[in-house]
């Protein structure tokens, strides 16, 4: 078999598509008849082949990317083994074209095949285990984001009616950074399990007190009435403006519909 000759310019050209060694390039060319799209091709499924026996590598870093459309809104973390391709221009990049692809769909995200091919292009140019770690996408009303300054912690906030755009942003910032980290928008959405064994407890200590049944069944629900306030995001104390609780400060017409906070591995 003739050895075709490998322009050195299409060399580097092809490193420059991928990302990848000049010797690695030179034989994609020269394994394709120097057809620049066939090495391309040929290189993408051959070095991903090698990728996916590193599935199994631990990728405890990432980052967290947030894509608003009109009408739907998503929300996706990305992970990675290291810390140095997480801060990486092309990662972010990439992620938040993940989380563009995310808005095609409804609910909880499943990586389609656009967005495998999006992650495996840095797959491949990194040698390390990236991935899709989860993703959530929503629909109607409008939508509030904040993505820290890290990107390992992002909040996506859907509501209806008009709201502030400072204020909307604050809510999302909000959810961020109070402790506790807020379990629901109002007490409907708190789990039923832990609303039943908050409640247990209250009446328990309540009970314990020695009180009389009418005024033990009052600090029960005072103590329910102050756990409630503090575990849902209306109820807190808005943390702009401590003297105002989140719900006092939506203007008239406001509803918060759903908030997601996502943290890398959290």
């Amino acid at each position: 078999m003739d050895t075709v000759q490998v322009n050195p310019k299409d060399a580097m050209a092809l490193r420059q598509r991928t990302g990848l060694g000049i010797m690695d390039c030179k034989d994609a060319l020269a394994q394709n008849g120097g057809d620049m799209n066939k090495a391309e091709a040929w290189l993408r499924e051959k070095l991903k082949g090698k990728m996916d026996t590193r599935t199994d590598r631990p990728a405890g870093q990432g980052c967290v990317a947030v894509c608003v459309q009109p009408g739907r809104a998503s929300i996706v973390e990305v992970r990675s083994e290291t810390d140095f391709t997480a801060k990486n221009d092309e990662f972010r990049a990439m992620a938040n074209d993940v989380a563009k692809a995310a808005c095609d769909q409804s609910g909880e995200v499943k990586a389609s095949a656009a967005m495998t091919a999006r992650i495996d292009e840095l797959r491949i140019k990194t040698n390390e285990n990236i991935s899709l770690g989860r993703g959530v996408c929503l629909q109607g009303g409008n939508f509030a984001q904040y993505v820290h300054h890290d990107a390992r912690l992002g909040v996506l906030l859907q509501f209806e009616g008009a709201m502030p755009e400072e204020l909307a942003t604050g809510i999302c910032q909000h959810v961020a950074a109070v402790i506790p980290t807020p379990l629901a928008v109002d007490e409907t959405g708190v789990p039923a399990d832990t609303l039943a064994q908050k409640k247990a407890e209250a009446e328990a200590e309540a009970k314990a007190s020695g009180k009389p049944d009418q005024i033990a069944a009052k600090m029960a629900e005072g103590k329910l009435r102050k756990f409630l306030e503090e575990v849902t995001l209306l109820g807190q104390p808005y943390v702009k403006d401590d003297k105002h609780s989140v719900k006092q400060m939506l203007p008239a017409g406001v509803r918060i519909l759903k908030f997601v906070r996502m943290t890398v591995g959290g």
